[in-house]
């Protein structure tokens, strides 16, 4: 099933600014939150050189330069997770679709490389790899896409056939061609599967209620005009 949604509803699904847990998810490991404060302590410093180069004559610019460098760990997550929204709200128009569970499968992804110095001095590249489970969703048109996720303890309940729930984002009106999709709920498990939340997930659990409810088809939150046929283009 996929109902195409308005602009309006589109917009509370997805804010300009990060939710909670797009700020987690950007907020990192203790290592990057290391690298955060690195950059803030040299942004600092290299405000307070300007400020002796400089003078008092812009001491008011100084010291906002100073708070927003000393502050840079806090809110760069705000900022990248509102960066990569901004991206997605670009995309004009999305519907809400309910599949179910074709296949899953886990897989062994590539997420970086480290350089390092063996025992014998010699330089090696480590690489970092993380389990990640697929879940390949379709419904009775034939339209199929694949998502992916870090593998974590709570995916152990995943089965074929179960429904699964998501927006397809697109530029076309009619929704025949599928730009980018969401992270996933699962319904039956009342978890969610994505390797970033895009949702504003109590809005969207309200949207699911409502048309898993009978949503009545003249409502002007919904349009039922989407085609039989779609091809995803991620």
């Amino acid at each position: 099933m996929l109902k195409s949604l308005t602009r309006a509803k589109f917009e509370q699904l997805i804010p300009t600014i990060a939710t909670g847990a797009q700020y987690a998810h950007y907020w990192g490991k203790w290592q990057d939150v290391i690298n955060r404060l690195l950059i803030s302590v040299v942004a600092v410093v290299v405000v307070l050189i300007l400020r002796l180069i400089l003078g008092d004559s812009v001491e008011a610019l100084i010291l906002l330069l100073a708070i927003i460098a000393g502050f840079y760990w806090l809110w760069c997550p705000v900022y990248q997770a509102s960066i990569r929204n901004i991206k997605a709200r670009r995309l004009q128009y999305s519907g809400f679709w309910r599949s179910r569970i074709q296949d899953v499968y886990l897989t062994e992804e590539l997420i970086g490389e480290e350089e390092t110095v063996n025992q014998r001095g010699e330089l090696v590249i480590v690489e970092n790899r993380e389990r990640r489970i697929n879940l390949v969703l379709g419904d009775e048109t034939g339209f199929y896409i694949t998502v992916q996720a870090p593998l974590q303890r709570t995916h152990k309940g995943i089965k074929v056939g179960q429904t699964a729930e998501l927006l397809l984002l697109s530029n076309r009106k009619d929704l025949s061609t599928v730009d980018k999709v969401t992270d996933v709920y699962l319904p039956s498990q009342n978890i969610w599967i994505g390797s970033y939340p895009w949702l504003q997930r109590d809005v969207f659990l309200e949207v699911s209620r409502q048309l898993g409810g009978g949503a009545n088809p003249n409502d002007s939150r919904y349009n039922r005009r989407v085609p039989r046929r779609r091809k995803y283009k991620g």
